[in-house]
């Protein structure tokens, strides 16, 4: 398949993630306060999406905790700088599983399972323009944890979130991953124009090999918006290969800690990065409100 570039081009930006990084870099944010900041600031540097999930303000450990979300929208609103909000809806299908001789039960310490309508409750209490979508069950990294999505799982979540009028961006970490998304497309659970975003390099989902690459972009409709990331050392030559197949480009502490070798990076200085990276290839960086016009998603106002 011929690659068709991608002239305009939105960067979203993962700004900290749920993984285990707060204590590997002093630029991953973990209050709200320092999560809405870094968020602004990558929208400074070019960033028309933040892609947000919150932590415990404390220990930096992963949270589902509306007040956090909350506070964190509302900061991110009420700030002087245009940017399209997206949420994580992804947490609260976490299953940590006993040694191998005895799976069962299942090892309380991680174990974090919760329904559809409790995993997207901050999204109906923050009404972001996105929120997200991992439309699969995986093997996730080291050990017994497994990410639990069923399928009625995301039926049921695509179903409120799309029901909130809010737009789910699909997270593919594999081609099954795609292949039920356009059978949630089918069923109308997710509505045009559809949103997602390739998952590579992730253990042990799809790796990041341009040959695997291609072949996740080429099962995707073409009237789909895509967008594409890696993590680790591959990370910063991602945005490269997202523009060159047609998508856009996420970049962000979330998936990669660093701007080159050993020089840890800020969310604003890989947004920054990204945009040279785009530019120089002959693209341009679209704002918010071209994505919203893009994507039909409805802004809500600041605090009143």
């Amino acid at each position: 398949m011929p690659l068709t570039m991608n002239r305009d081009v939105f960067i979203t930006c993962a700004v900290t993630g749920s993984g285990d990084t707060a204590g590997k870099s002093p630029h991953v944010p973990r209050s709200p306060k320092e999560i809405a900041t870094s968020a602004i600031d990558a929208a400074k540097a070019g960033a028309a999406i933040v892609h947000c999930h919150v932590r415990d303000p404390e220990t930096g450990a992963p949270s589902r905790r509306n007040d956090l979300y909350r506070e964190v929208t509302e900061r991110i609103r009420d700030a002087e700088v245009d940017v399209v909000l997206n949420l994580t809806a992804g947490m609260g299908g976490d299953m940590i599983f006993g040694n191998t001789e005895q799976p069962l039960p299942l090892n309380p310490v991680g174990t974090d399972m919760a329904g559809a309508t409790e995993r997207v409750s901050h999204v109906a209490e923050c009404l972001p323009e996105i929120c997200t979508l991992d439309c699969g069950t995986m093997n996730f990294s080291l050990g017994d944890y497994v990410m639990t999505n069923t399928p009625s799982m995301l039926r049921a979540m695509a179903k409120k979130m799309t029901d909130l009028g809010v737009r789910p961006e699909i997270e593919a970490f594999d081609t099954g991953h795609l292949w039920f998304a356009k059978q949630l497309v089918e069923e109308g659970l997710i509505e045009d124009p559809v949103l997602i975003q390739l998952c590579m390099g992730i253990p042990w989902g799809a790796p990041d090999d341009l040959n695997t690459y291609m072949a996740m972009v080429n099962n995707l409709p073409s009237n789909w918006t895509f967008s594409a990331f890696s993590i680790g050392r591959n990370a910063m030559a991602y945005p490269a290969a997202a523009v060159l197949a047609g998508g856009n480009v996420r970049v962000g502490l979330e998936d990669n800690l660093y701007v080159g070798k050993g020089q840890l990076a800020s969310n604003a200085q890989l947004v920054e990065k990204a945009v040279t990276i785009i530019e120089s290839m002959g693209a341009r960086v679209i704002g918010p409100a071209e994505v919203r016009e893009k994507l039909k998603l409805q802004k809500r106002a600041p605090r009143g």
